[in-house]
């Protein structure tokens, strides 16, 4: 069932302050309505979807244009109507070159639900992974300018993703992601800044909230380490969606060499998982 608009407004504006917040947050990412149900369940104040754990879902790669916005945008709708809290979604490269599609991508966000979204500037081609300076220029202004038409403060995300995709190129990025700002961004975000130091140079050079990926290039910083580095808001991406399928994996490898069954001593109990499962305010 879509949200009606008293709610999408509700929970745009308690996104949007949560970036104003004194202290930062933690956005953690479901990849369907059942992991939107138990991070719901837990406390957090806001949800994100990701495109690796949706693909993954269906059996594709990830970050190879194998996923529609059709099939993002029903995914994210599933995970928005599950939950009471702000819904943003990985939105990839806003699924098309040409700047009207990417606003055409917001406006059907916000018919899906969502209140927020991120855009990238990668390609999708391995030969070339990451747009042109001036062209990804473009396309967030025309997704900013998707964004601000509509009837509640939708939380645009832009991304640089050189770092991604081999491009070690800090100056470059922070060019980037400063052009993002000024072309009107919400929030920036660079995926997979290699050391604290990065994460430090990349919020001193901008002045909207940076997002960063914890655990990004086998990161262990912590929640306190990004918070003195200036980040406001801290994602996960696919890191829970692959602890999941590291579970199934070390399951399926014990009975298949050792035809024992000892992985449902850890399962979580059937009582408690279908418990997991109860909407906000619903009492089983």
């Amino acid at each position: 069932m879509p949200l009606n608009a008293a709610d999408q407004h509700r929970r745009a504006v308690e996104f949007r302050d949560l970036h104003a917040a004194s202290d930062p947050f933690v956005i953690p990412n479901p990849w369907d309505a059942g992991t939107a149900r138990i991070l719901t369940s837990l406390g957090f104040a806001a949800l994100a979807t990701t495109s690796a754990g949706l693909a993954f879902t269906l059996g594709r790669r990830d970050g190879a244009n194998l996923v529609s916005r059709a099939e993002t945008l029903a995914n994210a709708a599933a995970v928005a109507e599950a939950t009471h809290l702000p819904v943003s979604a990985d939105l990839e490269n806003g699924f098309a070159a040409d700047p009207d599609q990417i606003g055409e991508t917001i406006r059907l966000a916000a018919d899906a639900g969502l209140v927020g979204g991120s855009i990238e500037d990668a390609t999708g081609r391995p030969e070339s992974p990451v747009f042109p300076f001036d062209v990804a220029m473009e396309r967030v202004v025309a997704a900013v300018e998707a964004a601000k038409a509509l009837p509640f403060p939708f939380t645009l995300t832009a991304r640089a993703e050189n770092f991604l995709y081999g491009i070690p190129d800090l100056e470059d990025t922070i060019r980037r992601l400063q052009a993002y700002e000024a072309a009107g961004a919400d929030v920036l975000y660079a995926p997979g800044l290699p050391d604290l130091a990065a994460v430090r140079a990349v919020c001193a050079a901008v002045g909207r909230p940076v997002n960063v990926l914890a655990g990004g290039m086998g990161s262990t910083w912590t929640a306190a380490e990004l918070a003195a580095c200036g980040v406001r808001r801290i994602s996960i991406g696919s890191a829970l969606p692959r602890a999941a399928l590291a579970t199934v994996l070390a399951a399926v490898t014990e009975i298949k060499e050792q035809g024992s069954f000892g992985f449902v001593h850890d399962a979580l109990p059937y009582k408690q998982a279908n418990a997991l499962m109860a909407a906000h305010g619903e009492h089983s």
